[in-house]
């Protein structure tokens, strides 16, 4: 979660975000499922790029960010972002692209994400709705503070009411949501991982992994469960486990939304 001081800097780096278009052929796998990429993007000394995961039939099981093993070294001072498009084998999933964040410096509240780390927001409106997250423009805050119904927002996620959201919509992010039960006490809570959630103008919009370099360096394997919420604003497939592993074979970090289900807007 970033209060708009230290976050609105960011903005200056959308003059340097670069879409990645297309999808590479499909990489081999499972009889049953095949995986289809994203271009790559540089990202320190090595590269990134989204991909998705599908049956033989074309149902989507899972989408994710592969970074190698080199884009954990040489990584600027700056903060810095990439903007990538999700392969066209993604388009039954509620996710449109993947903005990938890295903040070399942590953010704010320092007392909680100070740590060298990297944000993940998988989204689920189009890169021209997130660019339009501005606060120049006169709605921003009626839009910032316009929260989602609570049936729509995943279980224990929670932000403050009223002004304050607006005070914490990162421009051309949104609001941020912490998990309520992830005990992020300040001076107690130590940062490793987590899970954000997000939204804009009363609509679920992003799910951000979060995640320190200092703990990718460790080349973790872990896994978890997505919390979900009672209702759901489109019809498509959504995912209901969040995994990070290192591919030893490919010297690749995996971050992963998957194991997905096919919802009813409701």
């Amino acid at each position: 979660m970033r209060p708009h001081r230290m976050l609105r800097l960011l903005g200056l780096f959308l003059a340097a975000c670069v879409t990645a278009a297309g999808c590479s052929a499909a990489a081999a796998g499972p009889p049953e499922t095949r995986t289809y990429y994203g271009s790559f993007q540089n990202v320190g000394h090595g590269t990134a790029r989204t991909y998705a995961t599908v049956t033989a039939q074309g149902d989507p099981t899972a989408v994710g960010i592969r970074m190698s093993a080199a884009a954990l070294e040489g990584l600027p001072d700056q903060a810095a972002m990439v903007m990538l498009d999700l392969p066209g084998q993604a388009s039954a999933t509620v996710f449109d692209h993947v903005m990938l964040n890295w903040n070399p410096h942590g953010h704010e509240p320092e007392i909680l994400f100070g740590k060298p780390h990297f944000d993940m927001h998988f989204y689920m409106t189009d890169m021209s709705s997130t660019m339009e997250i501005d606060p120049a423009t006169p709605e921003y805050a009626a839009r910032a503070t316009h929260l989602p119904d609570g049936k729509y927002i995943p279980r224990d996620y929670i932000t403050p009411p009223g002004p304050l959201a607006s005070q914490l919509a990162v421009p051309f992010m949104g609001v941020h949501w912490m998990d309520a039960t992830a005990g992020m006490i300040p001076g107690v809570y130590d940062f490793t991982q987590t899970f954000i959630n997000g939204s804009w103008d009363g609509n679920y919009t992003f799910m951000e992994p979060m995640m320190t370099r200092a703990w990718l360096l460790t080349r973790p394997t872990m896994q978890e469960d997505i919390k979900q919420p009672q209702a759901y604003q489109h019809t498509a497939y959504y995912p209901t486990v969040y995994s990070v592993r290192f591919d030893h074979a490919a010297q690749e970090v995996d971050v992963a939304l998957g194991e997905m289900i096919l919802r009813q807007k409701s």
